[in-house]
């Protein structure tokens, strides 16, 4: 055991945070803290790190703590700065790791000092960064450097503070392969769940002051947790029944002579048993009814061929090729600054279109969020707020609504500017949803919220019969809510579509090395997508949905053939023209020796260039057949149809006798 607190409490402005807590941390554990904001859990770490004392009584502290021995204990935390902002990231890393070095450190340091330009250009920096000042940086860069100083010095323990927010997919998936390979102890409060996922082995979830522990990642707490709750209420229930029963005893018996020492018997047993209190139910509210929109809608809801969206026509910002149907649910993901909030603004018409053909349907109700909401300002109380929008509705159904979106009673009563963030969010989103429009368009729907709020709003838009298009850096929300995505690359104008949810495109970037290429596909080949979704319905069935790994098989066949197709016509075209140039040299009627020692440089130039062209050509008509072969034999379908690779001598038999074949000799 590292650490060990128990029977520990504390105050803040005379109001308990925490309250007889236990917690421990063991060996080289990665611990996740979860709970609501303002839960406790920041407050946890400042225990740990020794900024914070648990509570005293009669002087002397209330909790034991038992530590192994001296640890080192490092912190990250969103507010943390560098201490001495003139330095460089290197002399800043190095200096640390110097600072902190133990013998058995020693390996260690050596090993991560030598790979510090690799971990350094992993985080997004250029190696002409190395030389500015931490200064120089803006505040997300400066944490990672931060986050890089912290494993290089390797503390016995190691306190991260949502070391998540405002990171990059790229920093982040870094920060995951180095939580996991930290040889020691490792405790991280965050929001990210899909973080906690890849990282965590033990979840503490913090509730009504007090600490619970799980075994396993997130996804396992939740399992855990439900089985709990539903055990206890259980539990509960049963002796609720077992005291109505002996309460029904007594007052049947008690006043009976014969029967009286019989119900005081009773009521001794009930006045000794230990009451159960009733378990908490689950912060979050788990929507299970569908909500259905007030306008059902046609079935092709937008189109878009070629629409260029920017807010400058100088500086468009990206090229996209877009049909979105009836029911779809869309996740839209990249980097910051790649144009994902300018697309839905253009989908919404709020931006106009630079280029391109744009249409929406006229049966299209749409409800647009955006990452402002949260700045809502009104003196309004939050159920009047709501109830004056929707008058038709009595005050049971506005709260009944509300509390569906994770309000209080005592919310009820708050004026809405007084919210935070998440809670105006919140509130936006409910009158949004309450209109009941056939398409929605979310920019961030999820920012500022805790994990409770982000699992209710999971359940919302996954209950939502409507059209969903949504962007979102949680990528735990995009992978239980998104049914397909848009991916928009650092490197590309064009934006690309892939037909399937979010896990099955980290399986696919997981399992094969540069899968990007092979995963994704222009957001053009949708429509062919979109074909493939459903068997053409017949006289007397419904329609068959293909299962996923068909669906994904048709999808890798039908990309292949459209892509063996423009190969072999590249290929045909290439050695039509290298044949006609063959043939020209034939009808001069001379040797092909004599005919290019009579040809100028420039010509004959030409002629190897056209033989390269057809050979390039060639090779990536044959690629593409391989590749077919590949999806053939990985499905075992394979030898079920034949396909013929190009024939390399169909084209080039005079390269054996002819010019191509005497060139290289007459040059040499």
């Amino acid at each position: 055991m590292l650490l060990e607190i128990s029977n520990a409490s504390v105050s803040r402005g005379g109001h308990t945070v925490l309250e007889d807590f236990s917690f421990s941390i063991r060996g080289t554990e990665k611990i996740a803290v979860v709970g609501k904001n303002g839960a406790g859990k920041s407050t946890l770490l400042e225990v740990l790190d020794g900024s914070c004392r648990p509570d005293t009584r009669d002087g002397h502290p209330e909790a034991e703590v038992h530590v192994s021995r001296a640890v080192t204990i490092g912190r990250f935390s969103q507010t943390a700065a560098p201490e001495d902002a003139e330095k460089t990231p290197e002399v800043f890393v190095r200096e640390a790791a110097i600072m902190q070095a133990i013998p058995e450190q020693s390996a260690l340091y050596a090993s991560f000092v030598s790979d510090f330009y690799k971990h350094f250009t992993r985080l997004g920096f250029q190696m002409e960064d190395r030389g500015k000042k931490l200064s120089a940086f803006s505040g997300g860069e400066q944490a990672k450097i931060l986050l890089l100083r912290l494993f290089v010095t390797s503390p016995d323990i190691l306190l991260l503070d949502e070391p998540t927010n405002h990171l990059d997919l790229e920093t982040v998936e870094w920060l995951e392969d180095e939580v996991r390979a930290y040889p020691k102890a490792v405790v991280m409060v965050s929001h990210d769940r899909y973080f906690i996922d890849r990282t965590a082995d033990v979840v503490w979830e913090v509730s009504g002051g007090k600490l619970t522990r799980y075994v396993g990642n997130y996804t396992a707490y939740r399992a855990e947790k439900q089985k709990r709750h539903e055990r206890q209420l259980r539990q509960y229930e049963a002796q609720q029944a077992e005291i109505q029963r002996l309460e029904e005893l007594i007052s049947r018996f008690r006043n009976k002579p014969r029967k009286a020492a019989f119900a005081r018997s009773r009521a001794k047993m009930l006045e000794r048993m230990e009451r159960m209190p009733k378990p908490r139910e689950d912060e979050a509210r788990i929507h299970t009814e569908e909500i259905i929109p007030a306008v059902r809608g046609s079935k092709n809801v937008l189109d878009c061929d070629g629409l260029v969206i920017g807010y400058e026509k100088n500086h468009p910002v990206r090229r996209v090729s877009f049909r979105l149907k009836r029911g779809q649910k869309i996740g839209i993901f990249g980097p910051n600054g790649a144009g994902k909030s300018a697309c839905l603004k253009t989908l919404a018409g709020l931006l106009p279109k630079l280029e391109g053909k744009f249409s929406v349907s006229e049966t299209a109700q749409i409800g647009y969020f955006d990452q402002k909401s949260a700045e809502l300002t009104s003196d309004e109380r939050v159920f009047d707020y709501f109830h004056n929008r929707y008058p038709a509705l009595t005050g049971a159904q506005v709260r009944k609504t509300l509390a569906g979106y994770l309000f209080r009673e005592k919310d009820f009563g708050k004026k809405v500017s007084e919210l935070s963030g998440g809670e105006k969010a919140r509130l936006v989103l409910a009158v949004l949803l309450e209109e009941r429009p056939n398409l929605l368009l979310l920019d961030e729907p999820t920012n500022n919220m805790d994990i409770p709020a982000k699992e209710t709003l999971e359940s919302i838009f996954r209950q939502y019969q409507g059209t969903l298009v949504f962007i979102s850096h949680d990528r735990y929300f995009l992978s239980h809510v998104a049914q397909e995505l848009l991916y928009f690359p650092p490197d590309s104008q064009e934006v690309l579509y892939y037909p399937f949810g979010y896990e099955h495109y980290r399986g696919r970037q997981s399992s094969e090395a540069g899968a990007d290429a092979a995963a994704l596909r222009s957001a053009k080949e949708q429509r062919m997508i979109e074909e493939l979704r459903a068997v053409p319905k017949g006289t007397s069935m419904r329609p068959r949905e293909l299962s996923t790994a068909s669906l994904q098989l048709d999808w890798e066949l039908g990309v292949n053939q459209h892509a063996r197709e423009r190969a072999e016509e590249a290929y045909a075209r290439a050695a039509a023209e290298y044949q006609e140039a063959l043939e020209a040299a034939e009808n001069q009627q001379m040797s092909p020796e004599t005919y290019l020692e009579g040809m100028p440089d420039e010509a004959v130039q030409s002629l190897e260039a056209l033989k390269n062209r057809m050979e390039k050509a060639r090779d990536e008509w044959t690629k593409e057949l391989v590749q077919w072969q590949d999806i053939m034999e990985n499905s075992g379908l394979a030898g079920q149809t034949g396909l013929e690779e190009p024939d390399n001598d169909r084209n080039d038999r005079k390269e054996e006798t002819g010019i191509a074949g005497q060139n290289s000799q007459n040059r040499g």
